[in-house]
């Protein structure tokens, strides 16, 4: 399991992680102000190296490739801004009160169809 800190980037953590989960194929778990990312099997290991491109990817593709540093110790991986600047995302007022799966980006108003539609996913 690896553990990516996002705290200087808070405001898109949610599409990081989908990126990233899709990128490398695990489950993402949210967490305050990080994810962590894991297999079905515990047999098999996720490779930081490809979390880190991904992440790298991510910030390039939305334009901050340069601001931000992405730091790996052993199970923990850090997204630093490198200048102090914190990544501010423009909310759009349509998805407000929406729930997103984390797994696919499956978008519906209500949490209980969430919650069924997040378990499918699982069998």
């Amino acid at each position: 399991m690896l553990t990516i800190d996002c705290r200087d980037i808070l405001s898109v953590r949610n599409e990081l992680l989908v990126y990233v989960a899709d990128k490398v194929e695990a489950i993402p778990t949210l967490k305050n102000q990080q994810f962590t990312l894991s297999t079905l099997d515990d047999r098999d290991n996720i490779d930081p190296n490809a979390v880190i491109l991904a992440i790298k990817e991510y910030l390039i593709s939305i334009g901050e490739g340069k601001n931000f540093a992405v730091i790996s110790n052993n199970d923990l991986i850090n997204i630093t801004s490198i200048s102090g600047k914190t990544i501010e995302k423009t909310t759009n007022s349509s998805q407000d009160g929406m729930f997103s799966c984390t797994h696919c980006g499956f978008i519906t108003q209500y949490q209980t169809e969430l919650n069924v539609h997040m378990r499918i996913h699982y069998l």
